[in-house]
C-alpha cells in the first residue's frame, strides 16, 4: 500500500535505540515476570492519567474481564453497555454467565446514549460498561448521574481511548474502573498484548492485584481462585519509553482529524466532537450517505493503494453468538444504520494526510 492504514515502522523510528537498550537492561537482569519494570510502569502510568490505583494485566479483554469479576458479577446478573464496540467488551460478560444488555448509540458520538439506559436497568443489573468508541469519551456525567441513583457500578472501556480527556479528566478515571488495551495498534501500544485497570477503590484495587496472579497475595497462598493474567515485564519496557511521547502522537492525531474533517465535511459526516471532550481519534470514521456508497469508496481507496477499514460491519448484538439473547434486526436502529454506512481511513502522527484527501478528492470531483 502507498498509505498504509498504521504505520507502526514510522512511529518506533525516532526512539528505536532506546526502546532496544530498555529490552536490553530487561534480558540482561533476567527478571521477565512482574518485578521493577513492572512497579515502575504502574507508578508512570498512575501518575499520567491521574488515579491511585494502576494495575497492569495481559490484555484489554483481561482488564475487562478482571474488572466484572472484582465488582462480584456473577452468572443471572445483567450489564449495560454498546452494541457498536469491538467483541471483547461484551465478550467479557458473557465469559462470567452474565448477560449484556445493549443500548442502542447515539447517532453523533456512536457511544451508547445515556437516555435510553434507564429503561434498560433490571434487578438483575449490576452495573454500566460505557466503551469510549475510537478515543471519543461518552457522555460520563449522565451516565454517572443514572449509575448513582440506581446504586450501580460504572466500568469503562477506554480500551480506545488512552489519553483522551472527559470535563478534565482522563478518559477511565471516572468510574469505578477503566479498563485499557495496549495492543500493539493502539494509541500506546506494546510490542504484544498487554492491559490495564484503573481505580481510586482500595478494595478493587487489593483484589484484582490478587486476581491476576491466581488469587494470590503471597507465593502458593490463594485466597480465591483467580487466572494467571500479568504484563510481563519487557512489554512494561516498551511501554515505559513510549509513554512520555503519548500526548505528542495524539496532538499530532487530532492535527489530522482537523485536516480531514475540514476538507471532507461536504462529503461525509465527519466526526463529532463534544465541547468538553479532548479525542484522541483511534480511528477516523466516517460516515457515507449509504452502504453502497461507503463500499464504492473503499474499492476506489483500495484501487489507489490507500489503506481503510470498517469498524464495525456487525453491531453486537446481532452477532451469531449472541442470537440467544434474542435481539431482532431493527431493534437498535442506529447502532444497525451505523455499522452499513461507517469507515475509517489512516489516521496516525506521520500518515501523509495529504495524498489520502488527494485521492477522495478524485473521487469527488468539483
Amino acid at each position: 500500500m502507498v498509505i498504509p492504514f498504521l504505520d507502526l515502522q514510522a512511529q518506533l523510528k525516532p526512539i528505536n535505540k532506546d526502546i532496544m537498550v530498555a529490552v536490553k537492561d530487561v534480558i540482561d537482569s533476567g527478571n521477565f515476570i512482574m518485578g521493577n519494570q513492572i512497579n515502575l510502569f504502574e507508578s508512570e502510568i498512575a501518575s499520567y492519567l491521574g488515579v491511585k490505583h494502576a494495575i497492569s494485566c495481559a490484555s484489554g479483554s483481561d482488564a475487562l474481564l478482571l474488572s466484572l469479576m472484582s465488582i462480584g458479577v456473577k452468572p443471572g446478573d445483567e450489564i449495560i453497555t454498546s452494541p457498536f464496540t469491538f467483541f471483547a467488551t461484551a465478550g467479557a460478560i458473557s465469559r462470567l454467565g452474565a448477560k449484556p444488555v445493549f443500548v442502542d448509540i447515539d447517532k453523533h458520538t456512536f457511544n451508547i446514549d445515556p437516555s435510553l439506559i434507564e429503561e434498560k436497568i433490571t434487578s438483575k443489573t449490576k452495573a454500566i460498561l460505557p466503551v469510549h468508541i475510537f478515543g471519543q469519551p461518552a457522555d460520563m456525567d449522565a451516565i454517572i448521574s443514572i449509575a448513582n441513583r440506581r446504586g450501580l457500578k460504572v466500568i469503562e472501556d477506554a480500551c480506545q481511548a488512552i489519553g483522551s480527556e472527559y470535563g478534565g479528566l482522563k478518559a477511565g478515571t471516572i468510574g469505578d474502573l477503566g479498563c485499557f488495551s495496549f495492543f500493539p495498534t493502539k494509541n500506546l501500544g506494546a510490542f504484544g498484548d498487554g492491559g490495564l485497570i484503573v481505580t481510586n477503590d482500595d478494595n478493587l484495587a487489593s483484589y484484582l492485584k490478587k486476581a491476576r496472579l491466581h488469587g494470590s497475595s503471597k507465593k502458593y497462598h490463594h485466597d480465591f481462585v483467580g487466572f494467571n493474567s500479568r504484563l510481563d515485564a519487557l512489554q512494561a519496557s516498551v511501554l515505559r519509553i513510549k509513554l512520555p511521547y503519548l500526548d505528542v502522537w495524539n496532538n499530532q492525531r487530532r492535527y489530522v482529524a482537523e485536516k480531514y474533517s475540514s476538507h471532507l465535511q461536504n462529503h461525509f459526516i465527519t466526526p463529532f466532537v463534544a465541547s468538553n471532550v479532548v479525542p484522541v481519534f483511534h480511528q477516523y470514521a466516517l460516515l457515507a450517505k449509504s452502504e453502497e456508497e461507503r463500499d464504492s469508496v473503499l474499492d476506489y481507496l483500495n484501487s489507489q493503494k490507500i489503506s481503510s477499514g470498517v469498524y464495525y460491519p456487525i453491531p453486537l448484538h446481532l452477532q451469531d453468538c449472541f442470537a440467544d439473547l434474542g435481539y431482532l434486526k431493527g431493534d437498535l436502529p442506529i447502532a444497525e444504520d451505523v455499522c452499513k454506512r461507517i469507515f475509517s481511513i489512516p489516521i496516525y502522527p506521520e500518515v501523509d494526510y495529504k495524498t489520502v484527501l488527494d485521492s477522495l478528492d478524485s473521487f469527488y470531483p468539483s
